[in-house]
């Protein structure tokens, strides 16, 4: 397939466009959940589509709506929305077990896949995996100019990786955001744990892998912090580490 034209699974208020390689019967099928305001198309989804590729594995890659290909608004969207997004297109495009991957936001995303999904979810893999940002790292950055902007308006911009790109966050999606919390009780994932952090991320502090691994009751869960890795970890070495977690489930 046409690594550039997308698929589309086409709901009946939406359209969520994917890209889905087919692998060899028998082995774990991987997902990945790109973050906030990305796409499938990142350098981490092309580069596990090509090691997908070349292992004989499935590899499931899909934009939330407002995101990238898919319909719809990204002001409009809310966690719960992006969750269920990544819910339908787990559930009706793939089978058997699953290696959850989860990049910053999609960390969020992929942990509570793997915690409504206990019988598929072979690992969870997070890359600056960041639950309950909205909540943990937003709210706690924004001045008090800022937050009377957000309460007044329903919208602030925030500058994020890369530099001086402002990425809208709104009322809305912090508000919903508290109905999905995972870091203020235990994080019941019964798949192993695996947490790669940059410890130079300006974004989410490598701090936040030690709060998720905490929490996790289950004593399969290791992180790896890189030095001078920053949010992206999207250099060769980086996915070459991103990789070697997966390997450990194939």
């Amino acid at each position: 397939m046409d690594r550039i034209t997308p698929e589309f699974l086409t709901l009946s208020d939406r359209r969520l466009a994917y890209h889905q390689r087919l692998g060899k019967a028998g082995s774990p099928g991987v997902i990945f959940c790109s973050g906030y305001a990305s796409n499938m198309l990142g350098t981490k989804a092309e580069f596990l589509d090509q090691r997908c590729a070349e292992s004989g594995l499935s590899f499931l890659r899909f934009d939330y709506q407002g995101h990238g290909q898919s319909s719809g608004n990204f002001t409009d969207g809310t966690i719960g929305d992006w969750f269920e997004d990544a819910s339908i297109v787990f559930e009706r495009l793939t089978e058997g077990p699953q290696i959850l991957i989860g990049s910053s936001m999609g960390g969020w995303i992929a942990l509570m896949l793997a915690l409504k999904q206990p019988e598929r979810a072979r690992a969870f893999i997070g890359v600056a995996a960041a639950p309950d940002f909205t909540e943990e790292l937003f709210l706690p950055g924004l001045t008090t100019a800022e937050l009377a902007q957000l309460e007044q308006e329903g919208v602030v911009c925030r500058k994020a990786s890369p530099p001086d790109v402002p990425l809208p966050v709104t009322k809305k999606l912090v508000e919903e955001a508290r109905k999905h919390l995972l870091l203020r009780g235990p994080i019941s994932v019964t798949c192993p744990v695996r947490l790669l952090h940059g410890i130079q991320d300006a974004d989410v502090p490598w701090r936040h892998a030690l709060r998720i691994a905490d929490i996790v009751p289950h004593g399969d869960v290791r992180i790896v912090l890189v030095k001078n890795g920053g949010h992206r970890l999207s250099r060769p070495q980086d996915l070459e580490l991103l990789w070697q977690a997966a390997e450990e489930f194939i």
